[in-house]
Formats: C-alpha cells, sequence, structure tokens
C-alpha cells in the first residue's frame, strides 16, 4: 500500500474522532476536569508541604505539581481514547474499519493523533490556568520543550497501551485494566514531595518506578535545572517501543477475530 492510503486512514480516522468529540462534549468533561481537579488539591491544598526540611525547588510547590499533573493528564489522555476504541469495536465500527481500510496501520496512528490533539487542548487549559495561579518557571524556552516533550511521548504511550487493551478484548468492559495499571505507576512515583524525602517502602518502589525519571526531569525542566534527561528520555522512547509492538499485535489479533 502507498504511503499516502496510511496517512488518508490516519487523518480520516482522527477527524471521526474529533466529530464526535465536537458533538458530545461530555465526552471531553472527565479529562479536562480531572487533571484541573488533581492539579488544585495538590497544588493548593497540600502547598505547605513547601516548608519540609529537605524540599528544595525554587520554583515553588505550584510548578512541582504542575509537572506531575501536565504527565498524569497526558497519560490519561492516552487511555482515555483507548475506551473510545473499546466502544467502536462493541458498536462494530472498528470491525467494518478493518474489513475497509487499505491501510489497517493508520488506525493505530489516526488514534494516536486523535488522543494527541485531545490532549493538547487539556494541556493548553492546565497551562493557562497553572499561570493564572501564579506558578514560576525557572527553565527557558529549551527546557519547556523538553517538558512537553517528555508529556507528548507519555501521552503515546498511554494510548499505545489501552488500544491494546481494547482490541485484544474488544469490549469497555476493559476500561479497568486500560487505567488501573497506569494510575498505580503514577501514583508509586514521587507525587507529593520529592524522590530523597520519601520513606519506607513508598521510597522502594518510586526509586525503581520508571515513571519517577519522567516526573523529575520534568521538574529539573520547569525548574531550569535539568536532571536525569538521558535516563528520561530513554526510558520513555523504550516504553514507547514496546507499547507500539504491543499494540500492532492487539490490531493483529483484533484482525484475526474478523
Amino acid at each position: 500500500m502507498s504511503r499516502g492510503s496510511v496517512r488518508s486512514v490516519m487523518l480520516a480516522l482522527a477527524w471521526r474522532q474529533l466529530t464526535i468529540l465536537r458533538k458530545n462534549p461530555s465526552l471531553f468533561l472527565p479529562p479536562m476536569l480531572f487533571p484541573l481537579m488533581n492539579f488544585t488539591a495538590f497544588a493548593g491544598g497540600l502547598s505547605r508541604l513547601r516548608h519540609v526540611p529537605g524540599f528544595n525547588f525554587t520554583s515553588g510547590y505550584t510548578a512541582f505539581q504542575f509537572v506531575f499533573v501536565l504527565l498524569q493528564s497526558a497519560a490519561f489522555g492516552g487511555v482515555f481514547t483507548g475506551f473510545g476504541i473499546a466502544r467502536d469495536f462493541e458498536q462494530g465500527f472498528a470491525r467494518r474499519l478493518l474489513v475497509s481500510a487499505p491501510q489497517r496501520g493508520g488506525i493505530i496512528m489516526g488514534y494516536a493523533l486523535a488522543a494527541l490533539l485531545r490532549w493538547s487542548l487539556v494541556a493548553v487549559m492546565l497551562t493557562t490556568v497553572a499561570l493564572v495561579a501564579g506558578m514560576q518557571i525557572g527553565g527557558n524556552g529549551v527546557d519547556l520543550f523538553g517538558l512537553y516533550s517528555l508529556a507528548i511521548i507519555f501521552n503515546v504511550v498511554g494510548l499505545l497501551w489501552a488500544s491494546g487493551v481494547a482490541m485484544r478484548i474488544r469490549s469497555i468492559q476493559a476500561a479497568p485494566l486500560m487505567q488501573t495499571p497506569v494510575f498505580m505507576l503514577l501514583f508509586l512515583a514521587p507525587v507529593y514531595v520529592p524522590l530523597a524525602l520519601l520513606r519506607g517502602w513508598i521510597h522502594a518502589a518510586a526509586r525503581f518506578n520508571p515513571l519517577t525519571f519522567l516526573v523529575e526531569a520534568g521538574r529539573g525542566f520547569i525548574d531550569g535545572r535539568p536532571t536525569q534527561v538521558a535516563a528520561a528520555f530513554g526510558i520513555a522512547l523504550t516504553m514507547l517501543a514496546v507499547f507500539a509492538l504491543w499494540a500492532r499485535t492487539g490490531l493483529a489479533r483484533a484482525e484475526r477475530s474478523i
């Protein structure tokens, strides 16, 4: 098949997903409200944690929590699109798409593009709210590019994981399986205080959690003191490759089911 056919499938599917979102705004509310509520609760209600001895973060607690919530919103932006894939299978659209699409590789790419565009609106809103709330930014333009690049990769990783699950189970009942592992990994990272201030089993879990590197690197970017950048991008790109394979094998399994 030509490269153009891949692009056509990708763009047509992404446009369909965005059209559904435009006609059903209620589908967009959870991905928008969830990170905003978390940001308000974490950055506002827990702001006194910045006074804990050893908590040295120049840009302040609002920026500290903004990074986590940004990455969280990116991951769940991909997962919520996975819910849509499962619904498409339940309603029969995905099966018809598998039969009629000239290049099935464009299917995953189309869902990924839709997830990225959908999350970009959340990211703009979240960033705007954070700036209005007085978030300080110590990093420069290059640092912020690094932060949002990590978030974009994480968004695609979330989508690839969820799409692999959706294409294997092909039912919205798979939703808990899509979101629970992502939720657990995120909240076993250093959410409220830096890794060095954690104690006990949560410190051990966070230390070996791959997402800790993304969170710590993101906070370094926004604070203007980049740290663990190579490790963070290495882990993010490795996850991207692994879950791309997971999604492709899920697609192959769905193809065999039609």
